[in-house]
């Protein structure tokens, strides 16, 4: 899209008083389906808005100008932006995808493979030595969650850049858990990012979105053409509502990022817990590799709960600040037990190879204040004796 102007301005500005008719500083919605020919023959920019929509456009254009693409396509939720970008693909050709990615891809995977729309090996991909194992079978796309849901491992996308192009595959990289605010996987070699817009990029938890995002304007044409195909496409009014959403991403996330690094340097110093996950800390296996290709560590983290399960049931019980729920990235503070929640899907030995146990526990810290969360997750310790 070319927009040299920062992120941040590019987040806060675009479409303010772009409204011509009335002098609207806030963009309108566009809510109509359809929109009036110019004359016989001869069709306005928009015609119909399964085929493109104005509101959908803009918050289309704010994305791809955010990762530094070239095009993207707004879909109805993350997983129709992740099956769009599978599109691409042939019949018999091979995807590289995490072992430990988000359940729901995994099963979108499955399904595809089941019906023979293409072919899926499951990886470590913070494995050097099982990477190149894998890209012995000719993989045509590598799919990379980083960091990855919910043991937040990293991955280093321009390394893996470098070895997909070398042999002639796509790197597609879920960018949602740290959005364009904290990452830019376009401009570290990447093919497409997708998003669930649902998430932080929304941030309000009250809208179920998804896009793609192609760095090559080919690419990017030829997703529009399949979501118009399959109409895969958001409404407008969602579209409206994320835009709205991301105007706050950056300093949302600023704020959300710094309650995250102290509630994980508390976690890590207390006795009830085994093992934290979050890239931030130093010891994390990611951290390096984090520090360099992230502009922060993000506001997602788990940690791993002494006790296992029923220490699990009772300590979620005790809290009242984080809401046990499912999906992430708003402006409340959220926690998940992934083994009977989000990754639920996986098979036990699929869990097991994951790192997915019963102890297992994920936050997605939100906007209340930092030592009203770290006393909400005290009360809960000491509802378990600690």
């Amino acid at each position: 899209m070319g927009d040299t102007k920062a992120p941040e301005t590019i987040a806060a500005s675009t479409g303010i008083a772009g409204e011509n008719a009335f002098g609207a500083v806030a963009p309108p919605i566009y809510l109509s389906s359809t929109f009036a020919f110019e004359g016989f023959g001869r069709p306005g920019k928009f015609d119909y808005s399964r085929t493109d929509n104005p509101s959908r456009a803009m918050l289309a254009n704010t994305l791809a100008n955010l990762e530094g693409g070239s095009g993207a396509v707004v879909t109805a939720s993350g997983l129709a932006a992740l099956d769009l970008v599978l599109s691409r693909l042939d019949s018999d050709q091979l995807v590289l995808a995490p072992h430990d990615c988000y359940a729901g891809t995994a099963r979108l995977l499955d399904a595809r493979q089941g019906r023979d729309d293409l072919a899926v090996d499951y990886v470590d991909q913070t494995d050097d030595k099982a990477v190149q194992r894998a890209l012995r079978e000719g993989p045509a796309m590598i799919l990379v969650e980083t960091p990855s849901n919910p043991l937040m491992r990293v991955v280093d996308i321009e390394k893996i850049a470098e070895i997909a192009h070398e042999r002639g595959a796509k790197l597609v990289v879920d960018n949602t858990f740290l959005s364009p605010a904290l990452q830019r996987p376009l401009l570290l070699g990447a093919d497409f990012v997708i998003h669930s817009t649902t998430k932080f990029l929304n941030g309000h938890s009250d809208v179920l979105g998804g896009a793609a995002i192609a760095k090559n304007a080919d690419d990017a044409a030829a997703l529009a053409h399949w979501a118009n195909v399959t109409g895969v496409v958001g409404a407008p009014f969602d579209a409206y509502m994320t835009l709205r959403g991301i105007r706050t991403l950056f300093p949302r996330l600023e704020r959300q990022q710094r309650t995250a690094g102290a509630i994980a340097l508390f976690l890590q110093n207390h006795p009830a817990v085994a093992r934290v996950y979050y890239p931030g800390l130093p010891d994390h296996a990611g951290h390096e590799i984090a520090a360099r290709q992230q502009r922060g560590f993000g506001a997602m983290l788990s940690f791993e709960l002494q006790g296992g399960r029923e220490a699990a049931r009772r300590f979620v019980a005790a809290l009242k600040l984080f809401t046990l729920a499912e999906s992430l990235g708003g402006i409340e503070s959220l926690i998940a037990h992934p083994k009977t929640m989000t990754h639920s899907y996986l098979d036990a030995q699929t869990m097991e190879a994951s790192g997915i146990s019963d102890g297992l526990l994920r936050l997605s810290v939100g906007l209340e204040n930092e030592n009203d969360l770290v006393g909400d997750l005290i009360k809960a310790f000491a509802a378990l004796g600690w």
